[in-house]
């Protein structure tokens, strides 16, 4: 049983990178660590009414922090956000009418980002 020896075995030095580095592979400008967080506008009618008042809303990355948020955006549409607030959205269980079978709704996470006044934001 070798489980417990007195022998010290001596590992080789191990570069350590730090793990939210990218390789630096660049798309149109945008780092490859930076594109994924953002998926889409999210275009309801209370976001198309937040608009006005300089307030945008998108679905994001489950794994997005607000400081993620905030690069990407930068990144994306050149604007410097003032205040980025991120909310969970729950996963919600439904029935299939047809049959009868219980399933789950996406769920995920969107992020309300605040600019400042007089920068918009143009969603197409």
């Amino acid at each position: 049983m070798a489980l417990f020896t007195r022998n010290k075995k001596s590992l080789p030095p191990v570069a350590i990178t730090p793990a939210r580095i990218k390789p630096a592979a660049v798309a149109s400008g945008i780092s490859a660590g930076l594109s994924h967080i953002l998926k889409h506008a999210r275009v309801t009618e209370k976001a198309t009414m937040h608009q006005g008042v300089g307030v945008y809303t998108f679905d994001i990355a489950e794994r997005a922090t607000k400081r993620d948020v905030m690069q990407a955006v930068r990144a994306l549409y050149g604007v410097s956000p003032r205040m980025v607030r991120v909310v969970s959205i729950p996963r919600k269980v439904r029935r299939s009418v047809r049959t009868g079978k219980r399933g789950t709704t996406g769920g995920g996470k969107k992020a309300y980002v605040y600019l400042k006044k007089g920068e918009t934001i143009t969603i197409s």
